[in-house]
């Protein structure tokens, strides 16, 4: 089984949640930064959308015992970005591509699975929609260019909302 990875997606190992998180599996869940939470039986995922709020998250967990990375090798706590990947070797976790269907059409999605694992179902976030999907719509801006290319127009229900100054289309951010 498989997780999807969308944006920049925080995965943990799901034996150390239980192990380590205040009130264990359902704190965590609980406590899900966003709506973006999904879990197989081994993997437990949340997405962002910003660096600065991966860090936040990752921060969060390793003030309460999680490790995140030694020796150069994710522990507990694996940050895979859509695209690229884990951002550090990961012992416990392979990133791959498959193919989901839904709303009449076939997306091709990243995820994430336990080694070893060889099944191919994919879980998504509840609220998850094919047709609205980052897999679907995925448009990345280089940090370096945000400030020049992007102005904030609004901050609402956790979106914070800018207009591109190249194409002059709202360009949407989800925030923690």
């Amino acid at each position: 089984m498989a997780v999807i990875v969308e944006g920049i997606s925080v995965i943990v190992r799901c034996e150390s949640i239980e192990a380590r998180y205040p009130g264990g599996w359902e704190g965590y869940v609980k406590d899900a930064a966003n709506k973006t939470f999904c879990n197989d039986e081994l993997l437990a995922r949340v997405g962002f959308m910003a660096p600065y709020d991966v860090d936040r998250f990752v921060s969060r967990l390793e003030r309460l015992g999680f490790e995140f990375v030694r020796d150069g090798r994710a522990i507990d706590v694996c940050v895979v970005d859509q695209i690229i990947g884990p951002t550090a070797p990961c012992d416990w976790l392979e990133y791959l591509h498959m193919d989901i269907h839904g709303g009449g059409e076939t997306v091709c999605v990243a995820v994430c699975r336990a080694v070893g694992d060889q099944r191919n179902d994919v879980f998504t976030p509840e609220s998850w929609d094919i047709q609205d999907s980052l897999s679907r719509n995925y448009k990345w801006i280089p940090s370096e260019e945000m400030r020049e290319r992007l102005e904030l127009i609004r901050h609402e229900n956790g979106v914070d909302v800018f207009r591109d100054r190249t194409t002059g289309k709202e360009v949407y951010m989800g925030r923690t």
